[in-house]
Order: structure tokens, then C-alpha cells, then sequence
């Protein structure tokens, strides 16, 4: 596990297909990850959840992206910054996120 400003990140060795698929399967998830190919969001600001969802569920939803590894949630300023680790997984698993993502 790599720390993140306390928040535990796995490895790009310790990401795990099956948690990778698990995390990818919900459309909640899936639509976060959408929105996050096109770069970096502070949490607040993802639409892909709506703000009519609770802060509970939607940091669920950030939280088993993080831990399988499909995104980083590093503090920035009294918000969390979210980014896609395209790099690892697709190193990890080469065409995955191509095969769920739009181009």
C-alpha cells in the first residue's frame, strides 16, 4: 500500500483485476471513472454521482475506486482531488479501460 495524505493506495503491483472489475461494475462508479478520463476533479465538483446522492454514499463509491486501485483521492486544500490512474492500470491490464471507457 502507498499513503496518501492517510488515505491507503494500493501499489500499481498490489491493483487487482478483480477488485478493478468489482469497482468498475457499478454505474455509479463506472460514470466517475468516465468523467475522470478527462482529468483531475476536486469531489465536490463530480456531476457523475448528482448532488442529490449523500456525502456517505458518494464516499463509499470514491473509497472502492481508491482502494482497487482505479483512482487516487489526495487532499487539496479542505477538498479531495481525484485523478484516474490510467498510467497503472493500464499498465496492469493493457485495453481495459479502453474496452468501458468512450474515447
Amino acid at each position: 500500500m502507498v499513503a496518501n495524505e492517510s488515505l491507503p493506495h494500493p501499489g500499481r503491483e498490489d491493483i487487482e483485476l478483480t477488485a478493478v472489475l468489482f469497482a468498475l461494475s457499478d454505474e455509479a462508479r463506472l460514470a466517475l471513472v468516465r468523467q475522470l478520463q478527462a482529468g483531475p476533479l476536486d469531489m465536490v465538483d463530480c456531476s457523475a454521482l448528482g448532488p442529490e446522492v449523500p456525502k456517505s454514499t458518494r464516499s463509499h463509491q470514491v473509497k472502492v475506486l481508491r482502494e482497487a486501485g482505479v483512482i487516487v483521492s489526495e487532499l487539496h486544500g479542505r477538498n479531495r482531488r481525484l485523478t484516474l490512474r490510467r498510467e497503472d492500470i493500464d499498465a496492469r491490464f493493457p485495453g481495459l479501460l479502453e474496452s468501458v471507457l468512450p474515447e
